[in-house]
C-alpha cells in the first residue's frame, strides 16, 4: 500500500497569501474546516468538522515556505503526519500537500482512510483554489 498521499497545485497568488490561508486558523476554516490552529511550533491545534475532531502538533512552521503537523482522527490512535510545501515561481506559487503515514492504520482501515483522504484533499486544494480566487 502507498503511504504518501501527495497533491501539487499552482497558485497564481503571491506565496504570502497562499501562506496565510494554510496557516491562519480564520482563512484555514473558510476554506477547509472549523480551525482552532496557530503556525507555531508546539501548538496542539484541532479541526473539528461534522462532530469529527482532529488533533494533532505542529511539527514546523517556516514561514513562508514550510508547514508540518501530526494528524489524528478522534476515534483512532494512529498519528499521521501533513507537511505543506510552498514555493516561489515567476507567476505565483506552488504548493505541494503530502500526508503520509497512514500504512500506520489497522490493514482495512488503511487502505479505506488513504481513499478517504486521497479523496479530502483533493477537494480541499480545490476549495483553497477558490479561496484564493475570492470565490468563498
Amino acid at each position: 500500500m502507498e503511504d504518501i498521499i501527495r497533491k501539487q497545485k499552482q497558485f497564481k497568488h503571491p506565496i504570502a497569501r497562499v501562506w496565510e490561508a494554510i496557516s491562519v486558523a480564520d482563512q484555514i476554516s473558510t476554506w477547509f474546516i472549523q480551525a482552532d490552529f496557530k503556525a507555531e511550533v508546539g501548538y496542539h491545534y484541532t479541526f473539528t468538522h461534522q462532530g469529527t475532531k482532529i488533533t494533532g502538533e505542529v511539527l514546523i512552521a517556516s514561514p513562508v515556505h514550510e508547514l508540518v503537523y501530526t494528524w489524528m482522527v478522534s476515534g483512532t490512535e494512529t498519528v499521521t503526519t501533513v507537511r505543506w510545501i510552498l514555493a516561489e515561481y515567476e507567476n505565483g506559487t506552488i504548493l505541494t500537500l503530502e500526508h503520509s503515514g497512514i500504512s500506520g492504520y489497522p490493514a482495512t482501515m488503511a487502505v479505506t482512510m488513504f481513499e478517504n483522504f486521497n479523496n479530502g484533499w483533493h477537494s480541499c486544494v480545490e476549495n483553497l483554489e477558490k479561496h484564493l480566487a475570492g470565490m468563498n
